[in-house]
């Protein structure tokens, strides 16, 4: 998180260690060649001078010898003092803290494989959030915005497979570092149509076979995006205006719809599992004797193969290897589902 404020402190912290690695074996280099010192008594002489703590003489310098002490002195007063500062800003600023955090948040992303991107965490990319942790999937956050970004930290630092990432979505290197290469999805909800398209084309030339899903703010974006390379297209506009007029023609399915999102009283959930994550045992089956209903209270509303969907399945439909189940529930059904049938 902030990585960009943290690389630069730890360029500090290396220019600095850096910087005073040279001047040590400036000494040595010159104390050997102008006082003609062996390698002990030069490093003696050189750490005298470095610690600015005074020194005994190893012997009487020569003239050539004072004045390269002189200007040795100098030269290490300004590398020490640019070299304390910068390691009293690191113990009392928590520039430490924040290397460390850094690269503890770097391993979680590392990890990472076949997670999920959202980029932007504006009104939709902070309810895609919202979904994904209520599901339990991992996924990393790309936001620039330093108030939107800590809004997201407020939320979700800390939580187990949850990379927050602050930086440009449309540059290739943020996204390198939110783990695109091994991603799964992304989802670019940005607040301007060129930066959707933009984050689209380059997830699609870094991770050919990464699932793009894209926001337009206006209708004629859409087509761009799609021929961007972009599975989905959603334009939050038009999907508002379809709920309120629904609202009025279909209030009472609008209402059930409410109630999938987590509105009401009585809190349903959609929720799909492919045959082959089922436990052996129960592949190659069919839904009657599966007893899915019977078991654990979720409704099979519709099964996936080959040819497509199939709503309302008979009980006779057979689940193989290759189809998808569609399950609706409660949150303690869906749960004792996802426990008895899957294998994980």
């Amino acid at each position: 998180m902030a990585s960009t404020n943290v690389f630069s402190k730890l360029k500090q912290f290396f220019i600095a260690f850096g910087l005073f690695a040279l001047s040590v074996i400036s000494g040595l280099i010159g104390f050997q060649i102008i006082e003609g010192y062996g390698f002990s008594d030069a490093f003696y002489m050189t750490m005298m001078v470095v610690s600015t703590t005074g020194m005994n003489e190893v012997r009487h310098l020569s003239d050539s010898g004072r004045a390269f002490v002189s200007i040795y002195l100098i030269f290490n007063l300004l590398i020490f003092g640019y070299f304390i500062s910068v390691v009293t800003s690191y113990i009392f600023e928590g520039g430490l803290q924040e290397v460390f955090k850094n690269y503890m948040t770097h391993r979680v992303a590392n990890k990472m494989k076949d997670h999920t991107i959202v980029c932007g965490y504006g009104r939709n990319g902070s309810k895609a959030c919202e979904e994904l942790f209520r599901s339990n999937m991992q996924f990393a956050i790309i936001e620039k915005d330093p108030q939107k970004l800590q809004e997201a930290i407020n939320l979700y630092e800390n939580k187990r497979n949850i990379y927050i990432l602050e930086g440009d979505a449309t540059s290739d290197e943020v996204l390198i570092d939110a783990g695109v290469k091994k991603a799964k999805t992304i989802i670019s909800t940005l607040g301007e149509d060129a930066d959707n398209v933009f984050v689209t084309l380059t997830a699609r030339e870094l991770n050919p076979h990464i699932k793009i899903i894209a926001k337009a703010i206006k209708e004629s974006a859409v087509p761009k995006l799609m021929r961007a390379g972009a599975h989905h297209v959603v334009v939050p506009e038009i999907i508002g205006g379809t709920h309120m007029a629904s609202l009025v023609t279909r209030p009472d399915v609008i209402e059930f719809l409410s109630m999938l999102n987590g509105v009401g009283s009585t809190e349903l959930r959609l929720e799909e599992m492919k045959v082959i994550d089922m436990k052996d045992e129960f592949q190659g089956k069919d839904i009657k004797e599966l007893n899915v209903r019977g078991l654990t209270g979720v409704n099979i509303i519709a099964y996936k193969d080959l040819d497509g969907f199939v709503f309302n399945p008979t009980p006779e439909t057979i689940l193989e290897t290759g189809g998808v189940v569609i399950v609706l529930g409660t949150e303690n059904e869906i749960r004792t589902f996802m426990s008895y049938f899957g294998k994980y």
